[in-house]
């Protein structure tokens, strides 16, 4: 059930794992330095899925207690070489193949607490090799940053390097895929090799390269295709659009699925759960908000650029942090003593997020007020208060729009004009739920998509027949705007 055929009873027993019957589980401990005591235990269940198998994690205590590795109590003073995994199972199978010192990760791929860097600090060479996929590719990467470069090795996924327990059970050499791990660390050049190494990631692992992509909004996911490290979002909208609610909710949708985040605005992103009618379940609520990996950023008033820079780079060195939204960019213009002109600070602030995304590999949202439009006109990328600078630097330009002075109430819907990824721009719509604080798709647009994606279906068949006349499939035309309202987009080009 748990693919442990080729794992043998003494590895189970050297690591002190168990099997509860009642609940199906392996269990794995997690001893203090030394192995005087035990500090928490992690149950894995198995669950068939197709070919594969699902695993299903509860740790005792909660997730946000665990400062340990598990393995710790077998590594010796005198171990110079060490093996990071990300999985338990992967820890097993590595220290049975090769009799390295091996330790998993507490969190796997999602996070490396500063406290664990002190049991790291005896070994000369740490490889990491925590799966096989892009995402484990970037964990393993940024952690080493945190480990120093200079005596970190990656295992790079790829089809011969698999995680190390399918290594174990296709009968690889595990020691010969250690032997080839790269250098973490290189000067400011990279060598060909790196890099078609790099693409050729990408390209086996289209999916994830996308990014990660959001529940609540599909229609969002269907144009940006996901949420992507590195990358600037710039997002604007007129005064009470509700720019503040959909960033937040935008912000939770990513966080619940396990994208470590740090806000500017903690009292709008936790008044999303409002209980008032429901104080009984408060408790139940606010445990479940405790365990997002979400930190918010408690400044008040005016804040320098430098101030909020060493915050964001603390956050991502303590709290592997991937996703920073700054809401909004005015709050720290008063404080910027480089020009009387507010259009000269402005684009050195968003230079400067521009810069920490790209060196941090971590995504910024940045909501900045559009300029004064009159309101029977939609606003424009154009429509970013300041100089076109926002706009270029930015991957993705977001306006959440508000037609409701000129077509009646609730007609909101949200503009992707840039996206830098592919290229794919669109609006589709939004309505707001005012008891519960949240956006949402409006049941007959979301009847009106289906039936768009199944005519666009229709067409892309006719057009890939040859068939004179067809007209070539195009996501512009599956925005999902309203019936008769032009799409800004298209006027707008």
């Amino acid at each position: 059930m748990f693919g442990l055929t080729k794992v043998t009873d003494d590895t189970l027993k050297r690591f002190s794992v168990r099997y509860l019957r009642p609940a199906r589980s392996l269990v794995f401990p997690w001893f203090s330095p030394g192995g005087l005591g035990l500090r928490g235990l992690k149950l894995l269940g198995a669950e068939g899925q197709g070919d594969g198998v699902h695993y299903v994690e509860t740790t005792i205590p909660r997730p946000g207690a665990y400062h340990n590795l598990f393995g710790l109590p077998l590594i010796s003073r005198r171990d110079v070489e060490v093996v990071l995994t990300s999985r338990e199972l992967d820890c097993l199978a590595l220290n049975q193949a090769t009799g390295l010192p091996t330790l998993a990760l507490p969190r796997g791929t999602a996070c490396l607490p500063p406290a664990l860097l002190p049991y790291l600090e005896q070994f000369r060479r740490i490889v990491l090799w925590l799966g096989d996929d892009l995402r484990s590719w970037e964990a393993a990467k940024l952690f080493a940053r945190k480990l120093n470069p200079k005596r970190c090795s990656l295992v790079r996924p790829g089809d011969q390097h698999p995680r190390p327990l399918e290594a174990l059970n296709r009968g690889l050499n595990l020691s010969r895929i250690l032997r080839s791990a790269l250098p973490a660390w290189h000067k400011s050049i990279v060598s060909f090799r790196q890099l078609r190494e790099e693409v050729l990631g990408e390209l086996s692992n289209v999916e994830q390269a996308a990014g990660v992509r959001w529940s609540r909004f599909p229609d969002l996911s269907r144009l940006l295709k996901g949420h992507r490290k590195g990358e600037l979002t710039v997002f604007t909208g007129p005064t009470g659009s509700g720019k503040t609610t959909f960033i937040s909710e935008y912000a939770l949708d990513l966080c619940t699925q396990g994208q470590r985040e740090i806000s500017s605005d903690h009292a709008n992103t936790v008044r999303l759960g409002r209980l008032e009618e429901q104080l009984d379940k408060y408790d139940e609520w606010a445990d479940r908000f405790e365990d997002l990996p979400l930190y918010f950023m408690t400044f008040h008033g005016q804040q320098s650029i430098r101030t909020v820079i060493d915050t964001m780079q603390h956050a991502v060195y303590v709290y592997d942090i991937c996703h920073v939204v700054i809401d909004n960019l005015q709050f720290m213009m008063g404080h910027e003593q480089l020009s009387t002109d507010r259009i000269a600070a402005q684009d050195y602030i968003v230079g400067a997020f521009r810069k920490f995304a790209t060196d941090s590999s971590c995504h910024v949202t940045l909501v900045i007020h559009p300029r004064k439009e009159d309101d029977d006109k939609e606003l424009q990328t154009a429509s970013i208060f300041g100089s076109a600078k926002a706009s270029q630097e930015a991957d993705n330009v977001l306006i959440l729009q508000d037609r409701k002075l000129v077509t009646g109430p609730g007609k909101r819907y949200l503009q992707v004009s840039k996206n830098r990824f592919d290229g794919d721009v669109g609006v589709f719509p939004l309505e707001f739920n005012k008891s519960s604080l949240t956006f949402s798709i409006p049941p007959k647009s979301k009847a009106r998509l289906k039936k768009i994606k199944d005519d666009n279906g229709l067409v892309a068949k006719k057009s890939s027949s040859g068939k004179k006349g067809a007209v070539p499939q195009n996501s512009e035309t599956c925005s999902g705007e309203a019936p008769n309202q032009p799409d800004p987009s298209r006027l707008s080009r």
